[in-house]
């Protein structure tokens, strides 16, 4: 499962920190090492709003005598933390973005809604861009920051769905120029058009051609026995990326020694 996002190298948890931690650890030493921009979305809550998930989340701030939130779940601050830190001392990390994410419509759960055309008829973000400067250091401090930001976010929310269903536009407001309605609709009607024709047309390379067959047969087998053995492709890069480093510090180190 995902192998596109193995493709990307994207970091798979088991939501247990005991043994979370040192994937992070490697994943995100890899990111720092590699320097190529990077654009890491996390969720703090750690999973979406049902009732099961927000009677944990009260029983958790009953416990710790934290408000009970209505519209968000309390985050888990060690992962997030974690990562904060990490990136930073290995500095690939300028900012942190708030987003918050509302419906003022209906809002789609599952993916049975989905099949049943039950879509978000419009979707409201709020984006808050926090440069690296302006967040604590301690982890402590970054906990209660943490912790503060979703306290603005469940007022933000409330204002919006007892309110005019909109979220406020006070504070400064940068918006490319590039970001045009008519440049929307045109990527929509681009994605619209590319996601039709591109499953359609693979599908007729698997009908007409034998080699397609063969080629996706190879690549299923490939993606299937890579992930029983290695347990997925981005770890194959991680531990590539690793032995070459190492490599290339052995060599390093023999140049200097001679």
């Amino acid at each position: 499962l995902g192998w596109a996002m193995q493709v990307a190298a994207f970091v798979f948890i088991q939501r247990k920190w005991e043994d979370d931690k040192s994937h992070f650890e490697k994943m995100l030493d890899y990111f720092c090492d590699i320097r190529e921009p990077l654009q890491l979305l996390i969720f703090p809550e750690g999973t979406d709003l049902t009732a099961n998930t927000k009677a944990r989340s009260n029983e958790f701030a009953e416990k710790n005598g934290l408000q009970k939130y209505e519209y968000v779940l309390h985050p888990r601050t060690t992962g997030f933390t974690f990562v904060v830190e990490r990136l930073r001392e290995g500095d690939n990390l300028d900012a942190i973005h708030d987003i918050t994410v509302a419906y003022p419509q209906n809002i789609p759960q599952t993916e049975k809604h989905l099949l049943n055309g039950n879509f978000p008829k419009e979707i409201h973000f709020h984006v808050q861009r926090y440069p690296i400067e302006t967040v604590p250091t301690s982890k402590e401090e970054l906990q209660l920051w943490c912790r503060k930001r979703w306290e603005e976010k469940e007022e933000r929310l409330r204002h919006f769905y007892e309110g005019g269903k909109s979220f406020s536009t006070a504070g400064q407001s940068v918006i490319p120029p590039c970001k045009s309605e008519l440049r929307v609709f045109a990527v929509k009607c681009i994605s619209l058009l590319y996601w039709t024709v591109f499953p359609l047309g693979m599908l007729t390379l698997l009908y007409l051609y034998s080699f397609a067959r063969w080629y996706f047969a190879a690549m299923i087998i490939f993606f299937v026995v890579q992930q029983k053995i290695f347990g997925g492709l981005e770890l194959i890069e991680l531990a590539c990326h690793r032995y070459f480093k190492k490599q290339q510090k052995f060599h390093d180190t023999k140049m200097k020694n001679n």
